[in-house]
């Protein structure tokens, strides 16, 4: 079951999130970030597990135009069930309620996104994205991330 995250939720968050950063799959985000964007997450519960907290993804909102999917991670045993495009699904339903008409994503598996409709676009067309959050990522300028963006 999708939810929004409760506050409650931030530690496991913050746990999952940067077992994914530690092994180079996502941008570790510190606690502090976390609960300033709260409101910006939904969890996926396991309902095989207690209703344990098993994934977890962001929509940003970058400017009135575009949104971003972000630091989406389903842990490894509870993967290839449909958790991830859950996730993304509630993510792009909340970009259609704000009215925001794009949402894209940087990713390491672009084929995960390309069978949502995503398609790839260059960086460059990002330019929110780019000067926001890119310049703080260790990566840049040498980033391998895909860019992919759909139109609601």
């Amino acid at each position: 079951m999708v939810r929004k995250a409760k506050i409650s939720d931030v530690p496991l968050i913050h746990k999952i999130i940067n077992e994914f950063a530690q092994r180079g799959d996502l941008l570790p985000r510190p606690l502090s970030e976390l609960y300033d964007h709260l409101r910006d997450y939904n969890v996926i519960e396991s309902p095989h597990e207690n209703n344990s907290i098993v994934g977890v993804c962001g929509l940003g909102i970058c400017w009135d135009d575009l949104a971003e999917i972000k630091s989406l991670a389903v842990v490894p045993t509870h993967q290839g069930k449909g958790y991830g495009r859950s996730l993304v699904e509630v993510s792009l339903k909340e970009a259609r309620e704000f009215g925001i008409p794009k949402v894209f994503t940087l990713t390491y598996i672009p084929r995960f996104f390309q069978k949502l409709g995503f398609k790839e676009i260059d960086k460059s067309k990002l330019p929110q994205k780019i000067w926001a959050d890119c310049l703080k990522c260790p990566h840049f300028p040498d980033c391998k991330e895909v860019a992919l963006i759909t139109y609601l």
